[in-house]
């Protein structure tokens, strides 16, 4: 099962907190949000502004959130946070964000799939998967110099499509929040 929702769409947001209340199923515990990627190109920032823009929400209205501006968690980690995390938060849905390449026509696109991500699969690297539910923008069209795209995609689309994600998991987390309460 996967969804799609462009970044333009008014309904994005909404689309995909709904798609991720669907794909995660019942939580017992807060979720973890991965944000993978690196500030080293524009393209590739996605997870750590949509880390940033979930840490200023606040970690109460998100969850437990990895990988920011400040303190990125690249492809390359993947494989030693997976762990980590599996035996920190043994109870809690793991939602990993990254960036992708894709067709021309999927440039804006926000994705949210009922499984596992392989971060780095775009640039052609072979690394582990990670999470339970997975969260993909497509920034930039797959080329044999992907990566030298992701270095010039436009910082409003990151910014965008991070601003949609990151307001997704916050508001999904505020009413699993309200409605346990009740």
């Amino acid at each position: 099962m996967d969804y799609a929702f462009h970044f333009y769409n008014s309904m994005a947001e909404t689309g995909v907190m709904m798609a991720l209340e669907k794909a995660i199923g019942k939580i017992s515990a807060p979720p973890v949000v991965l944000c993978i990627g690196s500030d080293l190109a524009v393209g590739d920032s996605l997870g750590p502004v949509t880390g940033t823009l979930l840490r200023r929400l606040g970690a109460e209205t998100c969850g437990f959130v990895y990988g920011t501006l400040k303190s990125p968690v690249t492809a390359k980690e993947v494989k030693y946070v997976n762990a980590f995390l599996r035996k920190t938060h043994p109870n809690s849905k793991i939602i990993a964000v990254d960036a992708a390449v894709g067709e021309e026509e999927d440039v804006g696109l926000v994705k949210v799939y009922d499984s596992a991500l392989r971060p780095g699969s775009g640039a052609n690297k072979r690394l582990g998967k990670v999470g339970d539910v997975s969260i993909l923008g497509i920034v930039a069209r797959k080329s044999a110099f992907s990566y030298s795209l992701l270095n010039l995609t436009r910082l409003n689309v990151v910014y965008s499509m991070a601003e949609i994600i990151a307001n997704a998991i916050s508001s999904l987390v505020l009413q699993r929040d309200a409605e346990t309460a009740v």
